[in-house]
Order: C-alpha cells, then sequence, then structure tokens
C-alpha cells in the first residue's frame, strides 16, 4: 500500500479521469494517492450512458458491469416537434449511474495499490523546485510529490480556473424518476434524446428500473421557468413526447441536480505547469447528448498515465490529446448550438425523420476517433521506477 509520505503521484479527485489514472499508475508500480473531498460516491448531473469506448475502458480497468446492474442500451430516439425519430445505435451501449460507477472505480484504485484519502479537499496547490505541495484540510496536511493529476470535474480548483469553452450558457439538470409500468416498458434498451425550447436533453433506464433524466436548457430560460421539480416537469411537459413519459411519474431525488455553467467545447492545447496533468472534464467538454463524455473522462486519465509512464511531459500529453480530440469536440459543440436554436432544431429534426439513419451517424462521428483508443499498458511501462 501507497503511503503519504513517498509519492510519484498525486490525483486530486475521485471520479472517473482521477481513479482511471490512479488505477492504471498503481498496477504499474507508482507510488499513488488520490485525493476525494466526498466521503462517499454521490449523484452526478451527467456521466450515465456508457458507450462502447467507455465499457471497452472500464473492462480493461477490471470492472464487472453486468455485476453492477448496467442497463443494455441498443436504440436511440430523437423526440422532437415533428414526432419520434429512432435508429438502430452503431454500437454497444449500456446505463449505470455515477453514484455506483464512481464507487466502484474506487475500490478498485484501492485494491491496485492506490492511497485512497476520501473526505479531504485540497485548499491550494503551489510548485517548489521539483516538488509540488498540496495543501490538505480535515485534517490540515501537505503532500508532496513531482506530478499533479487535475481531476476536479467540473469544479475549478482554486487559482486554476478554466476558460468557459466555446457554448456555456446552459445549465444541466438531472432527475431520477420511477415511470409508470407502460412508460418503462417502452423506454426498454433504448436513449430517448428529445428536444425543447432552448434546450435538449435524454431519457434512458439505469439499474433497478429507474429512469433517468438529464437535460441542458439556455440559463435565461431555466431563469423564468424556476428550478423545483414542479416547474421543471411542466417545462418538460410542454413537449409531448415527455408529457406522455412523465405522466403519473414519481421523482425519486428531493432536488433535480444542476450544474452551471458547463464550458462545452472546453479542450486545453498546453499543460497549465510543468507536471500537472489535466483529465476529465479538466481537460475537455464535449456536449452531453453524444453520450461520449465518459469515454473521454476516462480516456484522458488513462492517455495522462500512459504518457507519464513513457517520461513524457505534461505538455505532452495535453498536445496530443488535443490532437485526439480537436474534430470530435467541434462537431459536437456546433451541433450543441443547433440543438438549442429553433430554426436549426426543426431543421434536424426533420431530417432525422426523412433520414433515420442521421441519427446513427451522428453517434458515429462524435466518438473518439478508434485509431486513438486505448487498449492495454505498455509492458516496458510495468517496472516501478
Amino acid at each position: 500500500m501507497t503511503t503519504a509520505n513517498h509519492l510519484d503521484v498525486l490525483i486530486i479527485g475521485g471520479g472517473p479521469a482521477g481513479s482511471a489514472a490512479a488505477i492504471e499508475l498503481a498496477r504499474a508500480g507508482r507510488r499513488v494517492a488520490l485525493i476525494e473531498r466526498s466521503l462517499a460516491a454521490h449523484d452526478k448531473v451527467c456521466g450515465d450512458f456508457l458507450s462502447t469506448e467507455t465499457i471497452s475502458s472500464l473492462n480493461q480497468l477490471g470492472l464487472n458491469l453486468s455485476a453492477l446492474g448496467a442497463v443494455s442500451i441498443n436504440r436511440v430516439s430523437l423526440a422532437g416537434s415533428l414526432g419520434v425519430s429512432s435508429a438502430t445505435l452503431p454500437f454497444v451501449a449500456q446505463s449505470l449511474t455515477r453514484r455506483t460507477l464512481d464507487e466502484a472505480l474506487l475500490q478498485r484504485a484501492a485494491a491496485a495499490g492506490a492511497l485512497v484519502l476520501r473526505g479531504h479537499s485540497v485548499e491550494s496547490l503551489h510548485r517548489n523546485g521539483n516538488l509540488w505541495h498540496a495543501s490538505i484540510t480535515s485534517p490540515a496536511h501537505v503532500l508532496t510529490a513531482p506530478h499533479i493529476f487535475l481531476a476536479t470535474g467540473k469544479h475549478d480548483l482554486r487559482g486554476l480556473p478554466r476558460s468557459a469553452g466555446t457554448h456555456a450558457d446552459l445549465v444541466g439538470l438531472k432527475m431520477y424518476l420511477r415511470l409508470a409500468p407502460s412508460q418503462l416498458a417502452a423506454l426498454h434498451d433504448t436513449i430517448e434524446l428529445f428536444l425543447l425550447h432552448g434546450g435538449y436533453g435524454g431519457l434512458s433506464l439505469v439499474e433497478n428500473n429507474t429512469a433517468n433524466l438529464c437535460f441542458v436548457i439556455k440559463r435565461n430560460l431555466l431563469r423564468d421557468a424556476g428550478r423545483g421539480w414542479p416547474a421543471l416537469s411542466a417545462l418538460l411537459s410542454q413537449t409531448p413526447h415527455l408529457r406522455t413519459r412523465l405522466e403519473a411519474s414519481q421523482p425519486l431525488l428531493d432536488r433535480p441536480l444542476a450544474i452551471s455553467p458547463i464550458p462545452y467545447g472546453l479542450l486545453r492545447r498546453h499543460a497549465i505547469a510543468e507536471g500537472l496533468f489535466a483529465i476529465g472534464d479538466q481537460a475537455a467538454v464535449i456536449p452531453s447528448f453524444t453520450g461520449d463524455g465518459l469515454a473521454l473522462a476516462l480516456h484522458s486519465g488513462r492517455l495522462a498515465a500512459h504518457t507519464l509512464l513513457a517520461r513524457q511531459s505534461a505538455h505532452h500529453f495535453h498536445a496530443e490529446l488535443h490532437k485526439q480530440l480537436r474534430n470530435q469536440l467541434g462537431l459536437a459543440t456546433i451541433l450543441s448550438r443547433a440543438l438549442v436554436s429553433q430554426p436549426q432544431q426543426t431543421l434536424l429534426a426533420l431530417t432525422a425523420r426523412i433520414f433515420p439513419s442521421t441519427l446513427r451517424a451522428v453517434a458515429s462521428h462524435t466518438r473518439l476517433p478508434s485509431e486513438y483508443r486505448i487498449t492495454r499498458l505498455p509492458k516496458s511501462s510495468c517496472v516501478p521506477a
């Protein structure tokens, strides 16, 4: 087991990116500590959709998704003012709550040999010579390591803000629901995308026959509508398809989860500083409709670990990640802007209605290119430094 006094890498944040990096590094014999501010994994606004890239990464990290209760998804539909268009997904997908997934990944990181410190947060971070110094709360302590992996998700560490991205005027919201039996059956093996005035979202099943409703909407429209579930339910019910799905449903959270701003389109091109790897949503944020945010988080964490194990710099990592993701994020962000604009919404809905294969094409072209997907850790990197 790694001790906090002799570290090779300190990872700040225990989401998928941070845990994936911790697992890869610990497996390779590196001394890793992971700092997670929450005592237990909890629900997150986004990330319940597991694309084929996500499933592959999770399998390689040692997770048994079937044992965790993941739900299969084989079809995608788009519901708008012109009705519903459906198509078969061009890949195998599953769905699983972030609460379940994050906990499983943290446990895998600990089992791999990483020191997982829960209920702690980093108050400050600075570099002195060749070492990074992180001031930890509860109890107060300072940890040092030559390398930092910044994996704090959509929450910025003090003094290290991200840019706003290129499409940052949206609020993200989520509610878990118990649907009426007839609606539950209709949603079987399908993720439903829907369009609403000034926004879009998705509805699918996760474990225990729970429905996951996640959507984004322009901030000014949400301000007018209100954020409580009754107000949001009324807003969503303006879409006929959603009104049918939500009829007689029961909310399972006290209030909707929310996050804002969301820096869609963010993609760091350069490292923040020597020895500091920004991963997950600290490195890149793709619009939610693609369902590939989790895949990119895992990919960035694993790629950063492999880069470090190959004795390459954080600057090299960010240049490589930018090259790999720029086309994917660029296309996804253009489509995201169209999905919240009324004229473009109508055009997209009409196109999908006439050519259902459009849904398959969009799903295919907003994925991480196959040539960049990580399949295994290089054997030469499996010896401790």
